[in-house]
C-alpha cells in the first residue's frame, strides 16, 4: 500500500514524479534512528498512543474516523519514542482502513500512515527501467481504472507531499509528489540503482496479491507449569490405557491378554524410540505429543479388535478356533494396512502442513501408527497363532469366544445334516 507523509521533515527514500498510492499518510511522520542517531524507542516497553488497540498498538481502537484526530496526535507525539523492533510484532497484521504507524524497509524511518487510499490490487502493472530524461534507473507503474481516478484526484490536490507505499504494514518506498498524474502511468524516480528499482517493481507487482495474515498466538508457562501439564497428559493416558486393559479383558478374556501384552510391548517400542531420538537429533516430547500418544492407544487396540472380531466371523461360521486363526488373519490383515496407511497419511499431512505443537502431535501419531503394524504383524499374530494350539486358549469359555463357538457349534450339525442327507 501508498503512505503520503504530509510532515515535510520526514524522510523521503525516492523524489518522484508521481507514485501510486493506497494509503496517504497523516502529519506527524517521525524519523527512526540507528546508532548513526536515529530515535529509538524502548523495545521492552515501548510508549503506545493513548486510545491504542491492545492487540495492534499500531492503529486506534475505534472504527470511527471522527475519533481519530485525538489518536494521531497521540500518535506524532509516541513516534520518537518508538522503535522498529517495537513494531515488528504487528507487521503485516493492520486493517487497511484504519491509520497506521508504519516503519521503513529499512528501518531508518518510521511514519504516520492514514487509512489506505487505493488498494495494491489496482495496480494494473509495475516494471522498472532507464528513464527516457536520463534520470537513471525509475520505475513505471500504470493503475487500473478506478485506482487511476483515485490517484489523479489525490494528487492534483496533494502535489509537494510525500506518498508511502507500503507491503505487509512496512513502508517500502515514501516519494514525492511533483505533480498532478493525468495519465494512467506514473513514473517513480530517485537513487535507484537496477536491483532497487527491479525490486520495488516486484514488491508492488506480486505485493498486490490478495493473501491475508492471522495473528499467531504463543503461550509461555514456567517450567513447572510445564511438568504439571505433562504429568496430567500421562495421567491420562494411564487412565485410557488401564480402561482399554479392563475392556478387553472383560470381552475377549485369555485372548485380552495378547492384547494387554501387545501393548506394553508396543509403549515399551515407542518409548525406546523416543530415547534414542532425543539422544540422537534432541528430540522433547511435549503436550501435544503426549496427546498422539494417547490417540495411538485407540489406533492400537482398534487393530487387535479388528483381528478378533474376524476370528470370531470365521467360529461363528462353524469352523474350529485354529482353524479360524489362518483364515481370520487373511481377512483382518488387509483392514488393519487400510486403517494405518489412512491415519499414517494423515499424521504425514498434518506434520508437513502444521507448525509448532502440532508436529509434535502429528510425529508422535505417525510413529505409533507405524509401530502398531509392527507390533500386530511381528508380535500379535504369532501369539494368536501359538495360541491356537493351546487347549486352554481353545476352551469357549476361556477364550472370550464362548457365545459364537456355541453359534459355530450349530452350524456345524446343520452342515452335517445336510451333507449326510445329500449322501443318500
Amino acid at each position: 500500500m501508498l503512505a503520503a507523509p504530509s510532515d515535510p521533515t520526514a524522510p523521503a527514500t525516492d523524489a518522484v514524479a508521481s507514485t501510486p498510492a493506497t494509503a496517504p499518510a497523516t502529519e506527524g511522520t517521525a524519523p527512526a534512528t540507528d546508532s548513526a542517531g536515529a530515535t529509538t524507542g524502548t523495545a521492552s516497553a515501548p510508549a503506545w498512543p493513548e486510545g491504542s488497540d491492545p492487540n495492534m498498538p499500531t492503529q486506534p481502537l475505534s472504527d470511527d474516523e471522527a475519533t481519530w484526530t485525538t489518536w494521531e496526535t497521540a500518535a506524532t507525539a509516541a513516534l520518537p519514542t518508538l522503535s522498529c523492533a517495537d513494531l515488528e510484532p504487528y507487521r503485516g497484521l493492520d486493517n487497511p482502513n484504519k491509520p497506521l504507524i508504519a516503519c521503513s524497509d529499512t528501518g531508518d524511518a518510521i511514519y504516520l500512515l492514514d487509512k489506505t487510499l487505493i488498494a495494491g490490487t489496482q495496480i494494473e502493472s509495475a516494471t522498472s527501467g532507464q528513464s527516457s530524461q536520463g534520470a537513471g534507473w525509475v520505475v513505471n507503474m500504470t493503475f487500473k481504472s478506478e485506482g487511476y481516478s483515485t490517484w489523479s484526484s489525490y494528487t492534483a490536490s496533494n502535489t509537494g507531499t510525500l506518498t508511502a507505499m507500503t507491503l505487509d504494514g512496512q513502508v517500502i518506498s515514501a516519494p514525492r509528489i511533483s505533480g498532478p498524474i493525468t495519465t494512467p502511468g506514473t513514473e517513480i524516480s530517485g537513487s535507484f540503482t537496477q536491483e532497487s528499482a527491479a525490486g520495488l517493481a516486484n514488491s508492488l507487482k506480486f505485493g498486490a496479491l490478495p493473501l491475508a495474515f492471522d495473528r499467531a498466538e504463543s503461550v509461555n508457562v514456567s517450567a513447572q507449569l510445564g511438568l504439571e501439564y505433562l504429568k496430567a497428559g500421562l495421567i491420562a493416558g494411564g487412565i485410557g490405557l488401564l480402561l482399554v486393559v479392563i475392556y478387553c479383558l472383560i470381552y475377549y478374556r485369555l485372548l485380552g491378554v495378547i492384547t494387554i501384552l501387545s501393548l506394553v510391548l508396543s509403549f515399551g517400542i515407542v518409548y525406546a524410540v523416543l530415547v534414542l531420538l532425543g539422544r540422537w537429533v534432541g528430540y522433547s516430547i511435549d503436550m501435544a505429543g503426549v496427546a498422539g500418544l494417547i490417540i495411538a492407544i485407540g489406533i492400537t487396540a482398534d487393530s487387535f479388535v479388528i483381528y478378533f472380531e474376524r476370528l470370531k466371523d470365521e467360529v461363528r461360521e462353524g469352523r474350529t478356533f485354529r482353524s479360524a486363526v489362518p483364515r481370520g488373519w487373511q481377512r483382518a490383515k488387509r483392514t488393519i494396512l487400510s486403517a494405518d496407511a489412512v491415519s499414517f497419511l494423515s499424521a504425514f499431512i498434518l506434520y508437513v502442513l502444521a507448525v509448532g505443537e502440532v508436529k509434535g502431535f502429528a510425529f508422535t501419531l505417525g510413529l505409533s501408527t507405524v509401530l502398531d503394524l509392527v507390533v500386530v504383524f511381528l508380535v500379535t499374530h504369532p501369539l494368536v497363532h501359538l495360541a491356537a494350539g493351546s487347549p486352554l486358549f481353545s476352551s469357549p469359555t476361556w477364550s472370550g469366544l464362548g457365545g459364537v463357538a456355541k453359534a459355530g457349534a450349530r452350524q456345524r450339525s446343520a452342515n452335517a445334516k445336510l451333507a449326510a442327507k445329500e449322501s443318500v
